[in-house]
């Protein structure tokens, strides 16, 4: 029996993840903005399920979150930071605002939960950290700077904190799912004002877009049997993604960056002197 502190669980990938850890007998601490979105699991789930109120963008508010997590359950297994939401807009259409709240949402707001936990996990020295970025952490597309910019940044921190804690028993996994049905791109997500300059930009964009999900949005449910394989294995990965689109859309992006580098190493060579 494992236990699980798991941010983002009112709807999506974390409330799945939730259900599915409580089906098969672990124990969740699952937060919320909204804790009344949470109180069908309490019904059902009882002692398993411990509801939190928590707005991962509050540092002190995480801390607090964690440590009720802590003394509700016992030793934290799997710490799970699913909180986020994608913000869509061209990079001149992003206002300082949208910008800001996308990465205090989606990086701090990790960030803090992580660092909330830590002091924790070194303490019992086990647990596995999973942090949940996106395919859209290792590529990128038109629409969505904001969102890219605050995934990078967490793809680039987990890899280091997962070198700093590796000989300290705890696990670092970087979970990048591809197009999923969720409401992602739906109720979940901010929209900045278009600008008139890109509406022909915007519509070859979304036909693009289209383009890329012709093998269709993966389950959320599905994705539960996957991450559990993941919290489960002995020695888990650092990145893996989810989604039968994910790797080809990776493996072309990378390959290209190759090509380019090695295309261009000789101006590298010429910037040694």
């Amino acid at each position: 029996m494992k236990n699980w502190f798991i941010t983002g669980a009112s709807r999506g990938f974390g409330r799945e993840w939730t259900i599915a850890a409580l089906e098969r007998g672990d124990r969740v601490a699952a937060t919320a903005r909204d804790l009344s979105t949470l109180d069908v699991l309490a019904a059902q789930y009882g002692d398993d399920f411990v509801p939190l109120q928590l707005d991962v963008t509050d540092r002190d508010a995480a801390r607090t979150a964690v440590a009720d997590a802590h003394r509700a359950l016992g030793p934290l297994d799997v710490i799970v930071n699913n909180a986020g939401y994608g913000h869509f807009g061209f990079v001149e259409e992003l206002t300082e605002s949208d910008i800001r709240a996308q990465m205090e949402t989606n990086f701090f707001g990790l960030l803090w939960v992580t660092q909330a936990a830590l002091p924790l996990l070194r303490e019992q020295r086990s647990g596995h950290i999973i942090q949940v970025t996106s395919v859209g952490g290792v590529t990128a597309f038109p629409g969505l700077g904001a969102y890219h910019a605050s995934k990078w940044a967490v793809e680039g921190l987990t890899q280091a904190l997962a070198a700093e804690v590796k000989d300290r028993g705890i696990h670092v996994t970087l979970v990048e799912p591809a197009g999923f049905a969720t409401d992602w791109g739906g109720a979940s997500s901010v929209h900045s004002v278009p600008l008139a300059a890109y509406s022909e930009a915007h519509q070859r964009n979304e036909e693009a877009r289209a383009k890329r999900n012709t093998s269709g949005p993966g389950d959320p449910r599905a994705s539960a049997a996957a991450l559990m394989e993941i919290v489960d294995a002995e020695q888990p990965p650092l990145r893996c993604l989810f989604g039968a689109a994910a790797f080809g859309i990776v493996k072309a992006d990378y390959e290209s960056r190759l090509a380019t580098w090695e295309e261009w190493d000789r101006v590298a060579q010429l910037a040694q002197g």
